[in-house]
C-alpha cells in the first residue's frame, strides 16, 4: 500500500534544523561538521529555458562531473556523515549520463537521495529505476496551462502535454509499487504569473501528486531577474484560493514566510551553509548558488571533479570562508541575493545564537518527514 506523507509532519516552508541537535551543538563547539544535506546538480545544462532561472546567473567555469566524480564524491559524503544529497542546484540533472547511476549508488550507501526537475526526461522505464532510491521528486513546473507553461518555461508549449503524462506516471508508479516516495509539484511564482496559480492547484489536484509548493522567486543584489516583491501583497487572495483545492492525499502549500517577507532578512550573519552546502553542475563547492558566479571567487573552496570532497571539507580554506559569512566582516542583508535555500536555517541559527545557545527540547515530539533534508 502507497505511504501518503502525513501533512502535520511534512515541513515544506521551514527548517528541520532543531532535530539534528549534535550537529549543531558541535558547531558551536567550533568543531569542523560535515553538512546534513547537500544540494548539488550533476550538469550546468538545461532543455529548458525558464524566464525566471537563477542559474543565468551564476555561471562559473564549467567542469564535467562524470560516474566516477560522483561515486568518489557519495563513498565521501557517506563517511563524513552527509545525510541527504538532493540532485537541484544550477542545471538539469536528469539529463546528465550519470543520473540514473547517481541515485542508485547514493541509495545503496545510505544517503538520503532527492531530485528535482522539469520532468521532460523522465521516461517510465527511468522512473521505475529511480523512484524506489528516492526521498522526494519534485517537479519545476510555473503554470497550469499549455500557452503559458511554454512562455514561462522557455520551451515549445507542446512539452506542456509530455510533462503532464509523467507527472501521471510517476504517480501511478508509486501507486503500484507502494512506494513511499514524496511527489511533489512547484511553482516559482513572480507576480506576472498570478494568472497560472489557480490553473495549477486544479491540474495538482486532477494529477494527484503529494502537494503543489508555490513559492517566492529569488534574485540577486542587483535584482537582474526584475522580481517585483511588491507586486506579492496583491497575490495573497488567489494564493488562498489555491489553497483551498487541498484534500486529504493533496496540499497546496503557499511559501507565505518567503513571499511576505518582500525579499527582506531579519538576520546579518549567514550561519548555514556548514550544515547545507550547495555545489553547481560544474563541480564547484561553494556556500550556496548565490555565490557560483566567476565574480564571487573569492568564496569557492574546491571543485569536486579535481579533489576529493573529503579533502576539500578538511581544507583551512573551506573553514576559512564559512567563518567569515559567520562573521561581522559580512552582512546577508546587504552582500546577498534575496531568500535563499539556508533562509530558514540562518534564521533559526541566528536565534540560536543571540539566544545564548538554547534548544528547543524536542523530547517525545514526533519527527517530520525528511528530516535529511533539512
Amino acid at each position: 500500500m502507497t505511504e501518503t506523507p502525513d501533512p502535520q509532519k511534512l515541513i515544506l516552508d521551514g527548517t528541520k534544523i532543531s532535530w539534528h541537535q549534535e550537529r549543531i551543538l558541535a558547531w558551536q563547539r567550533g568543531e569542523r561538521i560535515a553538512p546534513i544535506t547537500i544540494d548539488m546538480a550533476l550538469t550546468r545544462a538545461c532543455n529548458f529555458g525558464c524566464h525566471y532561472c537563477y542559474a543565468m546567473l551564476q555561471e562559473n567555469d564549467r567542469k564535467r562531473i562524470t560516474r566516477e566524480v560522483m561515486f568518489d564524491f557519495l563513498e565521501d559524503c557517506a563517511a563524513l556523515g552527509v545525510k541527504g544529497v538532493s540532485l537541484v542546484s544550477d542545471g538539469e540533472s536528469t539529463i546528465s549520463p550519470a543520473f540514473v547511476e547517481t541515485l542508485l549508488k547514493g541509495h545503496e550507501l545510505g544517503i538520503s537521495m532527492a531530485c528535482g526537475t522539469n520532468g521532460f526526461v523522465l521516461t517510465r522505464r527511468k522512473l521505475e529505476e529511480i523512484l524506489p532510491t528516492l526521498t522526494y521528486l519534485r517537479v519545476n513546473i510555473s503554470a497550469g496551462e499549455p500557452a503559458r507553461y511554454g512562455e514561462i518555461m522557455g520551451v515549445p508549449e507542446t512539452y506542456f502535454d509530455r510533462v503532464v503524462a509523467n507527472i501521471r506516471e510517476m504517480v501511478a508508479i508509486k501507486r503500484r509499487l507502494g512506494l513511499s516516495v514524496t511527489i511533489g509539484l512547484q511553482m516559482v511564482l513572480m507576480p506576472q504569473y498570478a494568472d497560472q496559480i489557480l490553473p495549477l492547484a486544479r491540474l495538482g489536484k486532477e494529477l494527484r501528486p503529494d502537494y503543489l509548493i508555490i513559492k517566492h522567486c529569488s534574485d540577486n543584489e542587483d535584482g537582474d531577474l526584475g522580481v517585483a516583491y511588491d507586486g506579492y501583497g496583491d497575490l495573497h487572495n488567489l494564493l488562498r484560493e489555491a489553497e483551498t483545492y487541498s484534500d486529504d492525499g493533496y496540499q497546496v502549500v503557499v511559501k507565505w514566510s518567503k513571499i511576505r517577507a518582500e525579499g527582506k532578512r531579519s538576520y546579518q550573519r549567514c550561519y548555514g551553509p556548514p550544515f547545507q552546502i550547495q555545489i553547481s553542475g560544474s563541480g564547484l563547492v561553494a556556500p550556496c548558488g548565490f555565490l557560483f558566479n566567476e565574480r564571487y571567487k573569492k568564496f569557492h573552496i574546491g571543485n569536486i571533479c579535481e579533489q576529493r570532497f573529503r579533502d576539500i571539507l578538511a581544507s583551512d580554506h573551506y573553514w576559512d570562508v564559512m567563518n567569515h559569512l559567520a562573521s561581522a566582516d559580512f552582512n546577508a542583508q546587504r552582500m546577498c541575493g534575496t531568500l535563499c535555500l539556508q533562509h530558514h536555517t540562518n534564521e533559526f541559527l541566528d536565534a540560536f545564537v543571540k539566544g545564548g545557545g538554547s534548544l528547543p527540547d524536542i523530547t517525545g515530539r514526533i519527527a517530520p518527514e525528511h528530516l535529511d533534508f533539512i
